[in-house]
C-alpha cells in the first residue's frame, strides 16, 4: 500500500509539471508553425468580407445565427454551416491541417463577432464569442495567445489543446479577428 501511495504522490506531483511542459510545447508550435499562415491573404479577405455584414449585427441576430448552426448539425440541409465549412479560407485551413502530419485536428477562424467564418469541421456552435478562445485572444488585443488545456474533442473525437490568438492584417497591422488550431495531445510533445 505504501508503494502505491508513493507512486500516486510521484504521478500526481508530475502533473503540474506536464501540463507546464505541454503549454509550453503549444507556445512553441505557435510561434514556430502558425504565425507564418495565419496572415494569409485568403484568411484575411475572408474575415473582412464576413466583418462587413456581421459587424452590425446584434446580439439577437447573433444568438439566432447560432442556433440556426447547432439545430442543423447532423442534417442533410445546412445553409447556416455550408458556406463557413465549404468556402476558400476553410479549404486553405484544411491544406494546413493535412500538411501539419496530424499534429493539427482543427481550424477555426472566426471574425470581429467571435462568428464562424470558416471552419475544417463541423463546430458545436458557430459563436465563439463567449468562450475564452475569442474574448481571451480578441478582447485582448495583437499579440496575445491563448492556450487550453488538454481536453478530449467531440468534433475531432481526440484529446486536443488549443492555441487561440487574434488575426491581424499585416498590411496595416489592423485586427481583424481571431483564429483557434486545435492540436493533438499526443503528437506534439
Amino acid at each position: 500500500m505504501r508503494r502505491f501511495a508513493l507512486a500516486l504522490a510521484a504521478v500526481t506531483w508530475a502533473l503540474p509539471a506536464a501540463a507546464q511542459d505541454f503549454h509550453q510545447a503549444l507556445q512553441n508550435y505557435y510561434e514556430s508553425s502558425l504565425t507564418g499562415w495565419s496572415t494569409d491573404p485568403v484568411l484575411i479577405g475572408a474575415i473582412r468580407a464576413q466583418n462587413a455584414t456581421t459587424s452590425v449585427y446584434s446580439a439577437d441576430q447573433v444568438a439566432a445565427l447560432d442556433r440556426s448552426w447547432q439545430a442543423e448539425i447532423g442534417n442533410a440541409n445546412q445553409p447556416t454551416i455550408t458556406p463557413v465549412l465549404h468556402n476558400p479560407a476553410a479549404d486553405f485551413l484544411r491544406g494546413q491541417v493535412e500538411s501539419s502530419g496530424g499534429r493539427i485536428t482543427e481550424v477555426i477562424l472566426m471574425d470581429g463577432a467571435g462568428l464562424n467564418v470558416a471552419v475544417t469541421g463541423i463546430t458545436s456552435d458557430m459563436w465563439q464569442g463567449d468562450e475564452a478562445k475569442f474574448s481571451e485572444t480578441y478582447g485582448h488585443g495583437p499579440g496575445s495567445v491563448h492556450i487550453g488545456e488538454v481536453e478530449f474533442d467531440e468534433s475531432t473525437g481526440r484529446y486536443q489543446g488549443q492555441i487561440s490568438f487574434p488575426v491581424v492584417d499585416p498590411a496595416n497591422g489592423e485586427m481583424v479577428g481571431a483564429m483557434t488550431v486545435g492540436v493533438d495531445a499526443e503528437l506534439i510533445q
